[in-house]
């Protein structure tokens, strides 16, 4: 076994065993660092602390490489559909026909939800964030489909779980729309595949027979793949935190939601729609707006440039482009606000700036074009990237859950607070 050595001033501290993983990857085993020394490390972000073991999806943002179970994310989205896929993430290997066909006919048994849900939604303020409509209705799954004692057959059992919140998940993400622009229901079909089944409960309307367009079912079958995982994002981490505590599955998910709803992650193709819109409404030139964006004494930053892991151009990216092409030359009319996001890329890729910083458009800039193109309201676009992570959420949840090294996460701190002080009388305090 590979060992490394710390030096404090010159003097030995201690020695480390180097973990490498199956990638070639290199790691240093710091898990009895304190214990033994009395040592911390400092890492804001943990951009540089690996906090599990995990078999799940493996990146590399200096090659641009993201695969998932050893499957690259481009033959995934060329080859699979996305119940394929959440099969993967979940059992850790693609079904087979037969396995495919149970799957789907699990994911349609589970589809509805109970009735006292629906009054749930009925009384939410008109104008809620449909995120926190999200998170509150996944975590309140628990109450009416309690997870079932694993002691019973626990892979039948947890099956049974991660099945039922896939397909939930969907409904109460169609049903979130619904409510917000005030119109009844529409229940799962099955007839339908997964995102036909989706899009017909999102737009179906009582005056016309509604048929859900192919290129958008397609186009959201890939996105929906593209975001299924990403190692350990902030979302993640939140779920496997959540889930370290022992908290349920419905529990953790929630979390997750929670997480993925900042504009710093999941919220982000959602903040380029409003960058665009403001670029419009402001009139200014491209070529200034991309001067703007170089300036550091500016606040303005083009939304949807350069990614905090990806070194190169984002493999997510590089699909989604070709989908947003495919979903524009679909759509037949002309959107100002499409046309000013194309004419961005052109021009931000094309400056000596971006270029030299590896500053190119990521899946989040094209992700918010498809679904403006797809006729999907700004403030659902953090929605639909939670509907596609969730089996990467479940997966994560389980691994932990099957992990018999894992603990109960309890990071340090550096203290920055003041030294002891005495409590005087409250007569003597000024």
């Amino acid at each position: 076994m590979k060992k490394a050595e710390i030096f404090i001033n010159g003097d030995k501290l201690y020695e480390v065993p180097v973990i490498i993983d199956n990638m070639g990857g290199h790691s240093l085993d710091i898990t009895n660092l304190r214990k033994d020394t009395g040592f911390i490390t400092y890492d804001p972000g943990f951009g540089n602390t690996g906090s599990c073991r995990s078999s799940i999806t493996y990146l590399d943002g200096e090659k641009g490489i993201l695969q998932y179970r050893g499957y690259p994310i481009e033959d995934l989205v060329e080859s699979c559909d996305f119940v394929e896929v959440a099969y993967l993430l979940v059992h850790g290997y693609l079904p087979n026909l037969v396995e495919r066909r149970k799957y789907a006919d699990m994911l349609n048994q589970h589809s509805l939800l109970h009735p006292q849900m629906r009054d749930f939604f009925k009384n939410y303020p008109d104008h809620s964030h449909p995120m926190s409509i999200l998170a509150a209705m996944s975590v309140s799954l628990q109450s009416f489909y309690p997870e079932i004692d694993l002691a019973e057959d626990p892979e039948k059992q947890m099956d049974l779980n991660v099945t039922r919140l896939l397909s939930k998940m969907r409904t109460i993400a169609a049903f979130t729309y619904r409510k917000l622009i005030g119109m009844d229901f529409v229940n799962p079909n099955y007839k339908y595949s997964y995102c036909e089944n989706f899009l017909n409960m999102m737009f179906s309307s009582p005056v016309k027979k509604y048929k859900a367009n192919p290129v958008h079912a397609k186009a959201l079958n890939k996105l929906l793949i593209l975001h299924a995982d990403h190692e350990q994002n902030c979302s993640t981490t939140a779920v496997r935190l959540i889930g370290s505590s022992e908290a349920n599955l419905y529990a953790a998910v929630s979390a997750g939601i929670c997480a993925l709803w900042g504009p710093r992650h999941g919220g982000a193709n959602q903040a380029v729609i409003e960058m665009l819109q403001q670029i419009l409404e402001s009139g200014e030139s491209l070529e200034k707006i991309v001067e703007r964006a170089k300036d550091k004494d500016d606040p303005f930053r083009l939304m949807g440039f350069g990614h905090r892991v990806y070194k190169t151009y984002d493999p997510r990216a590089k699909i989604a482009r070709s989908m947003c092409d495919e979903v524009l030359a679909d759509l037949g009319t002309s959107d100002p606000l499409l046309d000013l996001a194309v004419k961005l890329e052109e021009v931000a890729l094309n400056d000596s700036y971006f270029i030299e910083r590896n500053l190119y458009p990521n899946v989040d800039f094209y992700t918010g074009i498809i679904f403006r193109a797809m006729g999907i309201p700004t403030n659902m676009y953090t929605v639909m990237f939670a509907l596609g992570r969730l089996p990467g959420w479940i997966a994560h949840y389980l691994e932990w859950n099957h992990d018999p090294y894992e603990k109960i996460g309890r990071p340090r701190q550096i203290y920055t607070g003041p030294q002891p002080k005495k409590v005087l009388p409250i007569d003597q305090r000024e």
